[in-house]
């Protein structure tokens, strides 16, 4: 006789798991066996922010690409659209399971917030102060987010001792 699968998103030690799969407690509490901190709502917050801005920009590209505004090469123009718009289903994938808790999220949106530090402080310097704070403020804020004890115990998740099949 088989068993029904088994979620592994769910960890069947957590209080209100009947171990079948099916949770009797609200989705507040993580795997994690905590509820999450702020903090890794802050960070969602942002990356997902950081995330729209890049698909504003893709946006606006796509409506300079139509309107004929000069380039210098067409399919260099046609990849940095791509670019655009991948990084920013990147981010968006990144804060989804950043909010979710899943432990790989931590590197990805640490290097994200390194490269818009890059961006943000040649901006200030190159006179968009307003424009260079808006990255770098954020950035920073989340740079010292993501090594908080609470979100990293929060965004911890292994997945339970478990067999693999």
């Amino acid at each position: 006789m088989s068993r029904p699968p088994l979620n592994p998103a769910q960890d069947p030690t957590v209080p209100g798991d009947d171990g079948q799969g099916t949770s009797h407690n609200n989705s507040a509490v993580a795997s994690g066996g905590g509820r999450r901190p702020k903090g890794i709502v802050v960070i969602s917050i942002v990356v997902v922010l950081e995330a729209l801005a890049l698909l504003a920009a893709a946006t606006l590209y796509i409506y300079q690409l139509a309107i004929g505004a000069p380039v210098s090469s067409f399919w260099g123009a046609v990849f940095s659209l791509a670019l655009l718009l991948a990084f920013s289903a990147w981010l968006f994938a990144v804060g989804h399971f950043l909010f979710r808790g899943y432990r790989w999220t931590r590197a990805a949106a640490l290097v994200a917030q390194l490269f818009v530090l890059t961006i943000g402080f040649p901006t200030i310097t190159g006179g968009l102060l307003l424009a260079g704070l808006a990255m770098v403020v954020p950035a920073l804020a989340v740079i010292v987010l993501l090594f908080d004890k609470r979100v990293i115990a929060f965004a911890s998740r292994t997945g339970a001792s478990r067999g693999a099949l």
